[in-house]
Formats: structure tokens, C-alpha cells, sequence
């Protein structure tokens, strides 16, 4: 098997309130190859918002190492792994933090024109994605004109401009009704399965965690591969 695209090594998280410690992860090892689809399930407040975050790099781990292309990430400055961020992954969560006041292209736009790209370079591929995701109708309304499934939509598009590796996905379809979620959750695999894009998800939904390639249960600190 290739080198994975990401590696979590013994990683640990430790909240500390007060005297109090609370450990969280007590030693996540994990690989995330090319291509692959990954759901990350468990009961609520075992962690896995946690994982996704350290995953991501905005949270960092208390012990552990986490790799990118066999090279340590955990090492690296606020600058760096920002830039990391905006090169490498792709995110989307519950609640998709869309700009209110921006349109549905504007929106989709923005990792590339923050990445240094003129908005003449960012548009094309804003507007390719839009219509992958069935948006092409809909480039100009602001989120506020959008549905919830429109909005979260536009959210994977966002995720997608820059064309990363890994794409993390926290509960990305959990305030939807079943139709929206399963349209989402469609786009999402047959965009990725293009791309050979990793996918990482967080969710309750077992119906959808069943359509991975693998499900990974994090319960008491540790992740288990459970099918």
C-alpha cells in the first residue's frame, strides 16, 4: 500500500478545567489514503469533533504526532499550518458559515481570492462547481435566499475550490431533512470518487456511514475499525 496522505501517531487530547483533566483521545492512530471515504462514528461526547479538528489542524494535539505526506504537521506554526489549510484541505460542518452577505458565488470564491488568486482566476471554477452541485440557477442569491440544502450545497462547493487532498466533514448533513441529506451526501461521493479526494466524515446517520469504504467507532479514547 502507498504512503497514506495523512497519519495520526498516538495522538492524545487533554482538556484541563481548573484541577480537573479530561482525556479525551488517550492514543488515535489512524491512516488516510488517496481516495478513500472514512466514517468516524460514536456516542456524543466521546471525541470526535475533537479528532476532526486536530485532523484539521485547529486544535492541537497533547501528545502524538499527526503527518502529511510522511512529514510532521503538529511542528509547524500558526502561519504555516494556515497556509496548509488552505492548500491541502477542504472543510464542512453542521452549520455551513457561509457569508450572509455575499452571494452564493462569492461564497465559493473566497478560499481561492484569500489564497492570492484574482477574482477572474477564482470564478471559473466557483461557477463549475456550482453547477456540479446543481447551483447554476442559484450563483447570484445570497445565502439568505438559499435553502438549507442549497446552503450546505454551496458550503461543499466552498470546500472544494482549491482542490485539496483530504476534504473533513463534521455532521455535514445533520440539519437536513433525508432527501437534501442523501442529494448532499450523493454530490459528495461522486465528486470525490473524480477527484480522488480522502473524505473523512463525522456522523450519527449509520445509513450513510454504511455507504464508506470503512467505519471507524471512537469510544474510550481509541478509534476501532468496526466495518
Amino acid at each position: 500500500m502507498s504512503q497514506p496522505l495523512m497519519q495520526a501517531q498516538n495522538i492524545q487530547k487533554v482538556y484541563r478545567n481548573g484541577l480537573k483533566e479530561v482525556e479525551v483521545l488517550k492514543g488515535v492512530d489512524l491512516a488516510i489514503q488517496a481516495g478513500e471515504m472514512s466514517a468516524v462514528v460514536g456516542a456524543s461526547g466521546s471525541g470526535k469533533t475533537t479528532l476532526l479538528q486536530i485532523l484539521g489542524t485547529l486544535a492541537t494535539p497533547s501528545g502524538g504526532m499527526l503527518l502529511f505526506n510522511g512529514e510532521r504537521l503538529d511542528t509547524r506554526n500558526d502561519r504555516e499550518l494556515a497556509s496548509f489549510r488552505n492548500r491541502s484541505l477542504g472543510f464542512i460542518f453542521q452549520f455551513h458559515h457561509l457569508l450572509p452577505e455575499f452571494s452564493a458565488l462569492e461564497n465559493v470564491m473566497m478560499p481561492a481570492l484569500i489564497s492570492g488568486k484574482s477574482r477572474r482566476q477564482a470564478e471559473g471554477p466557483a461557477l463549475e462547481l456550482l453547477t456540479a452541485v446543481e447551483l447554476d440557477h442559484r450563483v447570484q442569491h445570497r445565502v439568505g435566499e438559499l435553502s438549507g440544502g442549497e446552503q450546505q450545497r454551496t458550503a461543499l462547493a466552498r470546500a472544494l475550490i482549491m482542490q485539496p487532498d483530504i476534504l473533513l466533514a463534521d455532521e455535514p448533513t445533520g440539519n437536513l431533512d433525508s432527501r437534501a441529506g442523501k442529494l448532499v451526501f450523493d454530490l459528495l461521493e461522486s465528486l470525490c470518487r473524480k477527484r480522488s479526494l480522502a473524505v473523512m466524515m463525522v456522523t450519527h446517520n449509520m445509513q450513510l456511514a454504511d455507504r464508506m469504504d470503512r467505519c471507524l467507532t471512537l469510544r474510550d479514547g481509541y478509534l476501532e475499525q468496526t466495518g
